[in-house]
Parts: structure tokens; sequence; C-alpha cells
């Protein structure tokens, strides 16, 4: 009567004592079935699952996490057949699974889907078949690699809401990903360096967006596509990045910037122009060596000839987390925007520990920098902390 059941395979009777367990389990619903399976069960077990899907279907599963690893033998095949249950609300399929779909499906109330690290049969059929059977979707988070097979992924969902794409996977230059979701509101878009294209066709619904480590084309795609967007977080390079023409992001309150990047000044000043109602900027230098970065030595900012309409007229609050006030670029980038700002409240400075004397000096010498910047509000607050 157990309504929630977790499986990890630790010996040779795993799959025994699963399919007594499932074929003993006697409550009408079957809230949650989890199978966690490794290389120690060879390929006759792997062929049993199909049959404690089953079981697991008939007992009304609303949550089932399949995760296989199988790294000796052929990943497991989930058929279409297996995409058949109505009272499934939440899925996900991990690793060493195979799926094909080669027509489409129903899972009427499905509202989760996660594909990590699956393969798919056929280029973007089997995902355009599963995704159409799932006319209820609102979260999708797919992971994939260069085991995932299949240059071209279209997402067409016009019920989802939440969308989280990782794909590490390399050599398709003519790739793309194309995605229409009219009621997506929380996008996140991660290590797309393999696809040149990356479509967002209609997204006016968005609120929030996390977009680091895409292709200098996908990025100009993607920016042009997030004007609805009012809280962004970028990590991009900024190699001549251009924001397409007309996009200007009326909705923003609240931007995210990394720093480590080359030349990340010049998408932080594009954004400034582009977002005249910005309420919030924080900038996160995530580099690991504070001392040096090769991507950024010679490299030199300007300031801009007009100052952003945000800073004469929004931006309230301004962070920088793990600033190095070793470089010359950042020194300058944080004075310019105290020296601007005429409505800004706060401006915090997140900053790592002293660890050896000698740098005592320069943090003093840092102080008196920017205690002796003439700043743009008369009530900023200026603040430090230590990580």
């Amino acid at each position: 009567m157990v309504p929630r059941l977790e499986f990890v395979s630790t010996s040779e009777r795993f799959a025994k004592n699963v399919g007594r367990s499932l074929l003993s389990h006697k409550a009408p619903v079957l809230e949650s079935l989890h199978m966690k399976i490794r290389n120690e069960c060879d390929d006759i077990y792997l062929g049993d699952i199909g049959a404690w899907i089953g079981i697991a279907f008939a007992r009304h599963v609303r949550e089932f996490v399949l995760d296989v690893y199988n790294s000796f033998g052929e990943p497991l095949l989930f058929l279409s057949s297996l995409f058949c249950c109505d009272t499934l609300v939440t899925l996900k399929l991990k690793k060493s699974i195979y799926i094909d779909v080669p027509c489409p499906v129903s899972m009427k109330s499905l509202r989760i889907l996660h594909l990590e690290s699956v393969t798919y049969c056929k280029d973007n059929e089997s995902i355009c078949n599963l995704l159409s059977g799932c006319p209820n979707l609102e979260e999708l988070v797919v992971h994939r690699g260069d085991s995932s097979y299949g240059k071209n992924f279209v997402i067409v969902v016009p019920s989802l809401k939440r969308l989280s794409i990782n794909d590490s996977a390399s050599g398709w230059s003519d790739g793309r990903y194309v995605i229409n979701a009219p009621c997506l509101e929380y996008l996140k878009i991660e290590r797309l360096k393999g696809y040149e294209i990356c479509l967002i066709e209609n997204v006016p619904e968005l609120v929030e967006a996390n977009i680091r480590d895409v292709s200098k084309t996908s990025s100009e795609n993607i920016l042009g596509s997030l004007k609805s967007a009012k809280r962004l977080s970028l990590d991009l390079s900024t190699f001549e990045i251009k924001c397409p023409s007309g996009a200007i992001f009326y909705q923003l309150v609240c931007l995210e910037m990394y720093t480590h990047r080359a030349k990340w000044w010049n998408l932080l000043t594009l954004m400034l122009d582009s977002s005249p109602k910005l309420q919030v900027l924080k900038l996160v230098d995530q580099h690991l060596d504070y001392g040096w970065n090769p991507y950024l030595v010679g490299e030199k900012w300007s300031e801009p000839k007009y100052v952003p309409q945000c800073l004469l007229s929004h931006l309230e609050a301004f962070v920088w987390t793990r600033c190095d006030w070793r470089k010359e670029e950042e020194r300058k980038v944080a004075a310019y925007i105290l020296r601007n700002a005429i409505r800004l409240k706060k401006a915090t400075f997140s900053i790592r520990p002293i660890e050896k004397l000698k740098e005592l000096e320069k943090r003093l010498e840092m102080l008196k920098v920017l205690n002796g910047v003439v700043r743009g509000s008369n009530s900023c607050q200026l603040v430090f902390e230590f990580e």
C-alpha cells in the first residue's frame, strides 16, 4: 500500500526484487516510481523494464523517473507504446535511454517532462511526436550531448511555461533549435555552442531568461527574442555582438551579467542603452584567477558618449559580486555607474577577504577611489561585503 516507490540497483537480485514489489503492490494509486539502474544490471534486466512500466501505468502512476546508465550495452529502447499513460503528471528520463516515437502519443495529464542525455531515433521526428501528444505540458527540461544525435530540435508547445536547455553537443554548425511557446514565462539556455541558429519565434509572456555560453550568432538571435522579459541573466561572448534593430527591452527591470569574458563591457553598454526602465543591475566576476585573465589583457573600456536613460531615471540598486579592483576596467565601470545613476539608492560590492598583507594597501586605495567618486545620487549607500 506504499504510495511512493524508489529502487536503486545494488545487486544481482535487483530485477527480482523490483518485479516482486510491483506485482504485490495494492494501492489504488501509485504516486511515484523512481528507478535508478547502473552497469551491474545486464541487458536481461533492462528488458524487464517495459513490464515494470506497464505495471506502474496500471496502478495509475503520477510521477515516473527512470535513470539508466549502461556503458557496456545498448541503451534501453523506450517505445511510443510506453507514452500512453493518462494519469502521468511527471516523467523524467535520463542517460542510456533510446526514445523512438514514430507516431503521435497521448499523455493528456503530463505537466513536467525531463529528457536528460537521452538518445532520439530519427532527426527531430521523435521529439515532435512526443511533444504534440502533451497538450498540457508546462515544464520541459532538455539536456543533450554528442551521443544524443539529431542536429535539429523543434519545440512547439502552446501550453509550455518553463523551458531549460543544456546542450554540450559539438559539430552541428548548421543545426538549429526552434522554440515556439506563446505561454512561456521562464527560459534557460546553456552551452549552445554547437548550434549557429536558435530561433525563438513566439514568447510574448516571457518574464525571466537565463542565457549562458551560446554561439555568437545564437546570442544575437536569442537577444532579439527576449524583449518582453522582466529579468535577464546573461553570460555571453561579446565579440562584435549587436542587438537586433528595434530590440528595446521596455519591460526589463533586473539585469544580471557576467564579467569574465573579453570585452564584456560592450554587452553591458548595449543592454543599458536598450533597457530604459532598468532598476537593478548585478555584475558577477566568476573568473578564478583574480589577478589575471588572459582574455582581458590589452582590452580597454570606452565611456559611452551619452548616459543611458535607465541611469538617469530608474536604476536604484547596483550589485557587483567578486569584483577585482586590481583590474582598471572594473574600477572605471563602477565609477561611471556611481557617477551617473542619479536615482541610485544602494551600491553593494562583494569582494574576497584579504589573504596577504600586501593586498591591504590596494584595498585601502580602492576604498579611497570609490569614496572619492562624486555620486550622482546624494542618497546612495555604499556597502562592502566579504565572501
